[in-house]
């Protein structure tokens, strides 16, 4: 081979990766419109139905197994960060906490209300460490789960069941591995169907959140 193809070989496997880079970080500022039998559904009008959440057995960060049937007839809020994440992580975690304190004081129903953070770098997040990182930000360990598990496993939770994504990205010249994912929380109601997906930096769709919430509560309620 000579040396005019290899470069024009390698120029063209550098743009492909820049534009799979280019193309995952764009998707993942673009707000949330998920599809629903084939229909695109706006991400602003309220509860609706997006599939079922598949089974799953992951770990808790007090070392706790933790299946879909533990949370099953229960509500919850569902985000994906990384302990070591420098982005959006911390504010997300962040946003997680204030609910946990709104809903102490307005629902005080650590048994069927819950928030359930999982780690999209398990490699690195043992159960000691998520332990650690909920510390920092107060999580209830009765309302706020932290979760980790096999690789494989959670990389087909997020994005096959939860149809988000996740992709590792390694910085050039760094060992620090960046992971692209979605900054989005999503709710799940007590039969474990994805009723509705939340940019965790919009004050209005965390808003909506609180308002889907408060519905699908009252309705277990009555």
């Amino acid at each position: 081979m000579n040396i005019s193809k290899m470069r024009f070989l390698l120029l063209g496997a550098s743009v492909i990766s820049l534009g799979i880079i280019l193309g995952t970080l764009l998707w993942l500022k673009l707000p949330a419109v998920p599809t629903q039998l084939g229909r695109h559904v706006q991400p602003l009008e309220g509860l609706n139905r997006y599939g079922t959440v598949p089974e799953f057995s992951l770990t808790e960060r007090s070392g706790k197994s933790v299946s879909l049937g533990n949370l099953r007839g229960k509500i919850w809020v569902a985000d994906f960060i990384y302990t070591n994440c420098k982005d959006t992580c911390p504010l997300q975690t962040a946003e997680m906490a204030k609910l946990q304190e709104q809903w102490q004081k307005q629902w005080n129903d650590r048994q069927n209300l819950k928030l359930v953070s999982f780690s999209v770098d398990p490699d690195h997040d043992t159960p000691q460490v998520l332990a650690r990182y909920a510390e920092n930000f107060k999580a209830d360990q009765d309302r706020w789960l932290f979760l980790t598990g096999e690789k494989e496993q959670i990389s087909q939770l997020v994005q096959g069941g939860f149809r988000l994504s996740a992709a590792p990205l390694t910085e050039t010249g760094s060992q620090d591995q960046v992971i692209l994912h979605s900054p989005r929380f999503v709710l799940i109601d007590g039969k474990t169907e994805i009723r509705g997906y939340y940019d965790s930096r919009d004050a209005e769709a965390l808003a909506r959140l609180k308002k889907d919430v408060a519905t699908l509560m009252n309705e277990k309620r009555e």
